[in-house]
């Protein structure tokens, strides 16, 4: 089967949501690390709840309540300008160092390229010109249709954007929760497993599973 479109998600597939432990430890020494980690884990349990409970609110806004939590959570002072240089560090994330080129190859083949992501345009776009990948993808995010992936209304939006049928379109998300979405609406999915983890007691196998990006151009 021919695939038409390549979809990626953007934290943690496309870029490193744990380069902000730079900044956390500038800010806070000896902590980057774990505010990076507990940073993380309660953005997602944020807009899980979001969506589960039906009362969409914006990927940075949730994100931001994610980083006040874990703050004081680890009876950090939570200023605001410490606060503002946190958030700024999501707007500069580091991007793997396989992405650029594999872009690239799948440019040079005629390939759809397309973000799909819970960040929000304001966050993406930055991030995009910032690694100077704005001519390598398009950008594609749930704000516009307020339903955040895993929930099958996200991907059903992403299929009538992109203009093909399920079987033409590869997802790939470092997270597998988003995998789980993915491969569950009916997408060929790849699960990009940079960390090397087992498969989630889920019933879902994914399509394929690579160690990074540089995979998928054997699909």
């Amino acid at each position: 089967m021919t695939i038409k479109a390549y979809v990626f998600d953007a934290y943690g597939t496309l870029f490193d949501v744990h380069s902000v432990s730079e900044t956390a430890e500038s800010l806070f020494p000896g902590k980057g690390k774990e505010i990076s980690l507990q940073w993380r884990k309660k953005q997602v349990e944020y807009f899980m709840l979001h969506q589960i409970t039906g009362n969409y609110k914006p990927f940075s806004d949730v994100t931001r309540d994610a980083l006040l939590y874990t703050l004081k959570n680890l009876h950090e002072d939570c200023k605001e300008n410490a606060v503002q240089q946190l958030m700024n560090s999501y707007l500069e994330l580091e991007v793997y160092e396989e992405v650029k080129d594999t872009m690239r190859q799948l440019k040079e083949n005629g390939k759809k390229r397309t973000i799909y992501s819970n960040g929000t345009p304001s966050m993406l776009k930055p991030l995009v010109e910032k690694r100077e990948l704005h001519d390598l993808l398009d950008i594609l995010s749930v704000d516009d249709v307020k339903q955040y992936k895993p929930a099958a209304a996200a991907y059903q939006y992403a299929l009538e954007k992109l203009e093909v049928e399920r079987h033409e379109l590869l997802f790939m998300s470092s997270n597998f929760w988003d995998i789980t979405g993915a491969s569950s609406f009916g997408f060929r999915t790849a699960w990009i497993n940079r960390s090397n983890l087992e498969v989630d007691e889920l019933g879902i196998q994914p399509d394929y599973i690579f160690e990074d990006l540089r995979g998928i151009l054997n699909v």
